[in-house]
């Protein structure tokens, strides 16, 4: 079989497929796309080339390893700088704590029903970091799936199966929670829901993505941030490395490199949002190509084989969406939650800034800002969470 011989070539492949199929996604308005994400086909199809050996050369590998995890940790500041606190806090304190109330109980499903599959899923030697970084995707997004890759020890097979859970329950659960609107006034009898304050805060966080959208990035603007993610990535690979040797050497080892790294790069991100680069448009353009690109290559190490035990994945990820579900009821009952907030957070936390919006429309068209900024929040707390989750599942070795 006929194999990419050179780097360059490999990593020029990868973004022409990339664009091949975000191209169809946007002229050709192919109806598939609205069931599984542009994102998925991406790595689907790299595992197709990868199954056949189209990457299998020496050159394909060096230049994975002298790219993927420069890009990663590029990435995971350029998407961080989204995320300034200050924006955040519009939502008010009774938002953030119904998306964190979503967070939490996604992450009681993941840990208390892990002993139970752990076996069916792989065992846990080769599952619980994949499972963690699924865990931080279902809080933040496909960007912090990407970003545990390098903080956890990941397997390649394990990671595929993750991402066929996560469209199946995705696509599953978007259309429940629309079909479940009609059902709100009897959840929010049932809650003694109170929806007073919603309308204000609704105003505010559209004004707020609102004023972010008319803003639109130059070159200048994407090259300040090019270089400033890439020099970041070079300086917080450097100080994880001090960073995990220190820990090693004091008896924790478990803070290795790569988690040292992404926690010095996360918290980096956090700060650097609240400064004037946190300002610079173009962020979530750059953010989408990195993400892309990290992608592509993650799909380029994994076979379609890994694949075969993706159905007891989904019956996981199912088991785990009940128990979330019957946890949000029991919060919203002591707290008094609407179903509206309830499920825009539950999105928010699985399917993240994109899908937000759209459960958060299907009740009122003004609740979209709400949506936007329950996504960019999972976004903020992803890495942390999944990091957190990992350090629990590490427990069933």
């Amino acid at each position: 079989m006929f194999a990419i011989q050179n780097g360059f070539t490999y990593i020029a492949f990868l973004l022409m497929l990339s664009g091949i199929i975000l191209a169809l996604e946007k002229y050709a308005k192919w109806k598939i796309f609205n069931y599984v994400p542009a994102i998925v086909w991406v790595y689907i199809i790299n595992m197709f080339f990868c199954t056949i050996g189209f990457y299998d050369s020496d050159g394909c590998r060096a230049a994975y390893g002298a790219v993927k995890n420069n890009l990663l940790y590029a990435m995971i500041f350029i998407m961080l700088l989204r995320c300034d606190f200050r924006k955040l806090a519009k939502l008010g304190p009774r938002m953030i704590c119904i998306f964190m109330g979503s967070a939490v109980t996604l992450g009681v499903g993941f840990f208390a029903l892990y002993p139970l599959f752990v076996n069916a899923l792989g065992g846990a030697e080769k599952t619980w970091g994949a499972t963690a970084a699924l865990y931080a995707s279902w809080v933040g997004g496909s960007a912090n799936m990407a970003a545990m890759q390098d903080a956890l020890p990941v397997d390649g097979g394990a990671y595929s199966c993750a991402l066929a859970l996560d469209t199946a329950c995705y696509s599953m659960w978007i259309a429940l929670l629309l079909f479940a609107v009609k059902f709100a006034p009897k959840w929010n009898k049932a809650t003694k829901a109170d929806t007073s304050k919603l309308d204000a805060i609704a105003a505010v966080a559209n004004e707020e993505v609102k004023r972010e959208k008319n803003v639109h990035p130059s070159a200048n603007d994407l090259v300040i941030l090019l270089s400033v993610s890439l020099m970041v990535s070079v300086f917080g690979q450097f100080v994880g490395a001090q960073m995990g040797a220190f820990f090693k050497s004091v008896g924790l080892a478990m803070f290795d490199k790569g988690t040292c790294t992404t926690l010095f790069v996360t918290i980096l991100g956090l700060i650097s949002a609240m400064t004037p680069i946190g300002k610079l448009p173009g962020v979530s353009e750059l953010s989408g190509l990195y993400l892309y690109t990290v992608i592509s290559m993650l799909a380029s190490t994994s076979t379609l084989v890994d694949l075969l035990a993706a159905p007891m994945w989904v019956v996981y990820g199912i088991a785990i969406i009940v128990v979330h579900v019957v946890l949000m009821f029991l919060l919203s009952k002591l707290f008094h939650w609407d179903l509206c907030m309830c499920s825009t957070a539950s999105v928010a936390c699985i399917g993240g800034t994109a899908t937000a919006p759209i459960i958060a429309t299907a009740y009122d068209t003004s609740y979209a800002g709400i949506g936007v900024l329950m996504g960019v929040l999972g976004g903020a707390v992803g890495n942390f969470m999944g990091l957190g989750m990992g350090a629990l599942l590490s427990m069933f070795l």
